[in-house]
């Protein structure tokens, strides 16, 4: 039977928290790791990406003896935005400074610039001790928009292509379909939605979105009939309607919000994810108490789920 798993390696929004109040549900910011028969998607490149990153070059080393009979670390990217908390931990992902490695990564450019600028200046040539053309694995960047279909072949190629084209690339079930749809409800620019496919099984990621009025019927529509929404959730109504803090027009959702996303779209399961930092264990489990439903997960560091 094919194999579909999901893995939360960051759940935290804005910034990483470390220390005892936060233990069990985890500091890191956005990561999510997906494993479709052996093939690797990251969703996000937060912090969580750094225990990834040691676990996929431990794997690496102990796959063969010497570097040509090792197996290769070859891995897809898919960034939702280029904020800090979902790509500060690229440039400590360990397996980027082995020759063999191949990267893809993918998100949408802002600014009238190129992802590959926009990661270089703002991870590498002016805030690290490397620059980006110091990086020796193999880091391929693809300028996406929502017209786009993302192909994952068994062997790993990816393949780009316009969904209108899609007809005309041979593709069949042991292919991972991935299709993304650009959200404005975040500031500055907006995130990418994505939605993966893989014989029968579909998980969608929306992350850093803020809901609308009477919903969102775009995302409603994106995300129909799902197996799994990861949902940002990252306040309780009663932060996002603060009078003294209002969280309205930050470009997140709060978790009421997130389960109305789910009875819209009909998925089956949903995923509470990116929580606000200053949400300790005592306050994440008092508002797992207060909404307990079948089928709505809290995401936790080191949660795994197959579809």
């Amino acid at each position: 039977m094919s194999e579909f798993k999901i893995r939360f390696r960051g759940i935290r929004g804005s910034y990483p928290v470390a220390n005892e109040k936060f233990l069990k549900y985890g500091g890191n910011t956005a990561c999510v790791e997906i494993n479709i028969d052996g093939r690797i998607i990251i969703l996000d490149s937060g912090t969580g990406l750094i225990s990834l990153g040691d676990e996929l070059m431990q794997n690496y080393i102990n796959s063969g003896t010497t570097l040509s009979n090792r197996t290769p670390v070859n891995v897809s990217i898919l960034l939702s935005h280029i904020h800090q908390d979902h790509i500060s931990g690229i440039p400590f992902f360990a397996p980027l400074h082995v020759a063999s490695t191949r990267v893809n990564l993918f998100g949408n450019p802002t600014n009238n610039s190129t992802l590959e600028d926009e990661i270089s200046e703002s991870l590498f040539n002016k805030t690290f001790p490397l620059n980006s053309s110091d990086i020796s694995a193999d880091v391929v960047c693809y300028d996406i928009n929502e017209t786009n279909i993302i192909i994952i072949k068994k062997d790993n190629t990816a393949i780009l292509t316009n969904i209108c084209e899609l007809s005309n690339i041979k593709h069949n079930d042991e292919d991972i379909i991935i299709s993304c749809y650009k959200s404005y409800a975040h500031p500055k620019h907006g995130v990418m939605i994505y939605r993966i496919e893989y014989k029968g099984k579909s998980l969608v990621y929306a992350t850093d979105k803020e809901s609308y009025i009477g919903g969102d019927v775009k995302l409603a529509k994106f995300a129909r009939n799902c197996n799994c929404l990861i949902h940002d959730s990252q306040y309780t109504t009663e932060d996002y309607q603060s009078i003294y803090s209002p969280k309205q027009g930050f470009g997140h959702s709060t978790f009421e919000m997130a389960r109305d996303v789910k009875k819209q779209t009909n998925a089956e399961k949903l995923v509470f994810y990116h929580y606000d930092p200053s949400y300790d264990d005592d306050k994440l489990d008092q508002i797992a108490e207060d909404i307990a439903e079948e089928n709505l997960i809290f995401a936790k560091e080191g949660l795994e789920i197959i579809l």
